[in-house]
């Protein structure tokens, strides 16, 4: 398995960049953002994620890993390839990719090419919990934000079902608070499914 390569960037044909290492020419396709930074002549370490199939053994290239890692969970998605993930991975940075899923913008995911309704909301359901708010410092700050009552009895409940503070705010946060105690536990508890 090729994990990573460093070698010079010498051309490009179309979608595919040919990275030099010490003689052997490396096709690698990679996204648009990538593209741009990625200069003829110029040494370059790319994350490498091998694909290989009966017909084709295909390297797609990242400057960053964490772009790497978004690429290989949108792979995880039911009836996503890779030509599908790569385009996904066009429509902007890996940020803000991540931010489109996790806030379920649909939309902006059928703006990359190949993707459909079906596969944009797939892309949502599978990995808004995983690329979203973790129980790190980002749902840390939910908790602690103004506003937001630890003694609400919504969150009492979930914390007696074992969510932690975090999670527990994070379930509770886009459920109307006008609602009963019961109808706001009962959503939350839909949400987390």
């Amino acid at each position: 398995m090729i994990a990573t390569l460093r070698g010079i960037v010498s051309e490009r044909l179309g979608d595919v960049v040919v990275l030099d290492v010490q003689g052997v020419g490396y096709g690698l396709l990679t996204t648009t953002e990538d593209q741009s930074l990625l200069i003829n002549g110029e040494e370059t370490k790319l994350y490498v994620h091998e694909h290989i199939r009966e017909d084709a053994h295909d390297l797609y290239g990242f400057t960053a890993l964490d772009t790497k890692n978004l690429f290989e969970q949108l792979l995880s998605v039911k009836n996503v390839g890779p030509k599908v993930a790569l385009a996904v991975l066009g429509i902007g940075s890996a940020a803000r990719v991540r931010g489109a899923i996790a806030a379920g913008d649909v939309k902006l995911l059928q703006t990359a090419k190949g993707v459909g309704k079906r596969a944009a909301e797939q892309m949502v359901v599978e990995l808004r919990d995983k690329v979203g708010l973790s129980a790190g410092a980002d749902a840390e700050s939910l908790v602690t934000r103004g506003g937001v009552n630890l003694a609400d009895e919504a969150v009492q409940a979930l914390l007696a079902l074992g969510y932690t503070d975090a999670d527990a705010v994070l379930a509770l946060q886009d459920i109307d608070p006008e609602l009963s105690t019961e109808e706001r536990i009962t959503l939350a508890l839909k949400g987390d499914k």
